[in-house]
């Protein structure tokens, strides 16, 4: 981190973050059959790692049990095109799955539009989005459907999420 940069959420701020919207997720699917976790890769992922190891904790759904997946999303995040979606699993394992998209931060929701269309390609049951920061600067028709911290920030401003070491939190610069 360069610059000025405030601390918006510490470590601990940030489990509390991840536990309740585990929370949220399990009272939304407590009725589904399986689950899928799509985290965008890195730090879209590594969130998605930690919302995993609450609901495993809290719900019936575990790897264990082959009722849950974590899978990985790869996107080229900083382009002005639409650039191509990989991930670690075939698509065809979305196919009838409720599905959780996972970023850590909204900004104008183009990543995450970009996201969307493969999961698509397949008969899903839903899809739902979570991300920890959600920025509110919508350029693009996607809304969280679980959100750790609602901010309103200039466009001018950055949010940097770090996860693990001594500088894990949620930091504006």
């Amino acid at each position: 981190m360069t610059g000025t940069s405030r601390l918006l959420l510490t470590p601990d701020q940030i489990s509390q973050k991840v536990r309740r919207i585990s929370y949220e997720i399990y009272e939304r699917n407590f009725d589904q059959q399986s689950l899928v976790l799509a985290g965008v890769l890195d730090r879209g992922y590594l969130l998605a790692q930690r919302i995993a190891e609450q609901l495993s904790l809290i719900s019936h759904f575990s790897s264990e049990k082959n009722n849950f997946s974590l899978v990985e999303v790869s996107i080229e995040k900083f382009t002005n095109q639409q650039s191509q979606v990989a991930f670690n699993v075939s698509e065809s394992d979305f196919a009838d799955q409720s599905i959780i998209l996972v970023d850590d931060v909204l900004n104008t929701g183009r990543t995450l539009a970009y996201c969307i269309p493969p999961f698509l390609q397949q008969p899903i049951k839903k899809l739902e989005i979570a991300v920890l920061v959600n920025r509110s600067h919508i350029q693009f028709p996607v809304l969280a459907s679980y959100t750790g911290l609602e901010l309103a920030t200039t466009l001018q401003e950055h949010i940097e999420v770090v996860f693990g070491g001594d500088k894990e939190g949620v930091y504006l610069r």
